[in-house]
């Protein structure tokens, strides 16, 4: 009688390695890092269509990518942000640390201002989101695999609203949070601290850099932008 063979882990299961002939190019090993388990059955099963793909693992916590990355060396990473144990942007600081040159892709759900910009400074070499079209998803890995970044032109005209010439400050962040809680400037220099003139003076530059002229729009360009993400 034949017994049935015992189900591994796909996070550390080994993938069959695709089919190349011998005069093809070896396939591009991919590393999925997605939380949600339904999405990341998905892009393994439509990735794994492809010739010249091959997922070599997946898991849906951001620590486990980490330790996932080290063990298999992927050529492509594709991390979500949101990841229990570790999110995404600390995941990718610490694979890049490993290896500067480490090709990975943000996929979110996530389109803040800061989200992205959080996301391409930790070093990501793309930034997509999880509506994307499989065609352009498959194009980004296989660009980003060669080396080059790809950045969908709604991404980019995000990411150049948040050039890191405009960054708020620590203090001017926090005055921003407490502004959204509805405190007027005596209790937010009250809860810091500070003098309710030193409070007016970090209003002000807060609507400088957020091209506002009231605290309702400050508090909804901040919302958009991701920057009162708790």
């Amino acid at each position: 009688m034949k017994t049935k063979p015992e189900k591994q882990s796909k996070s550390d299961s080994a993938y069959p390695r695709a089919q190349n002939n011998a005069m093809a190019r070896p396939a591009i090993r991919v590393l999925i890092a997605e939380d949600h388990t339904v999405v990341r059955d998905g892009l393994v099963a439509i990735i794994n269509q492809e010739r010249d793909l091959q997922i070599v693992a997946d898991t849906g916590d951001g620590r486990q990518a980490v330790e996932l990355w080290r063990k298999h060396r992927p050529d492509v990473t594709l991390m979500d942000l949101r990841m229990p144990q570790m999110e995404g942007v600390a995941a990718i600081y610490e694979i890049r640390a490993i290896d500067p040159n480490a090709r990975i892709i943000v996929l979110t759900t996530f389109d803040g201002d800061e989200d992205i910009y959080r996301g391409m400074r930790a070093g990501a070499k793309s930034y997509l989101l999880k509506d994307v079209r499989r065609e352009e998803l498959f194009q980004c890995i296989r660009e980003v695999h060669a080396g080059r970044t790809f950045v969908p032109p709604a991404i980019a005209a995000k990411l150049i609203e948040r050039l890191p010439g405009e960054e708020l400050t620590p203090r001017e962040l926090e005055v921003l949070r407490l502004l959204a809680e509805g405190k007027p400037n005596k209790l937010v220099g009250v809860a810091l601290s500070i003098s309710e003139v030193t409070v007016k003076s970090h209003v002000q530059s807060i609507f400088k850099k957020l091209n506002v002229l009231s605290r309702t729009e400050a508090i909804a360009v901040a919302t958009r932008k991701g920057l009162l993400r708790s």
